[in-house]
């Protein structure tokens, strides 16, 4: 397939994943960008995301990161789901925080996949990094 073609169907296919995602639309996420075996997605953290230390949630970060990690796990049109994931926590966020998480492929060899995210701040500054490993299963989300 060639890269155009590639391109057009990482996008394709992030749209219908997006459709069909009540939990990454749920938080207001935002994807940003889509390439195959890439994907950027932002999200604001709100006053319902923030636990009793004052900080966001450490699992609305993972939640961010694991959603950049699906929609570029699947980017090329096999569905694929998380086999393991990891998270480390850099820096807190704090409520009005505007949090990105940009993630790449690092290795895929037959139906595994491993794929780093990076979650950072408004101002550039990383609040956590993830690692997930993906293992493609059968079927496609779009035809």
């Amino acid at each position: 397939m060639s890269q155009p073609d590639a391109q057009r169907l990482a996008e394709r296919v992030a749209v219908e994943m997006y459709a069909r995602d009540n939990a990454s639309k749920g938080l207001g996420m935002n994807v940003e960008a889509v390439a195959p075996g890439y994907a950027r997605l932002s999200m604001a953290v709100r006053k319902d995301m923030v636990n009793g230390h004052d900080i966001c949630h450490g699992g609305m970060i993972f939640t961010l990161a694991d959603s950049a990690f699906a929609f570029a796990c699947n980017s090329y049109n096999r569905t694929a789901v998380a086999q393991q994931a990891s998270i480390t926590f850099c820096r807190p966020a704090k409520l009005g925080d505007r949090l990105t998480a940009e993630c790449h492929e690092r290795h895929k060899a037959g139906r595994a996949g491993l794929y780093d995210v990076t979650v950072t701040d408004q101002s550039g500054k990383t609040v956590a990094l993830f690692r997930g490993t993906s293992a493609t299963i059968q079927g496609e989300l779009v035809r």
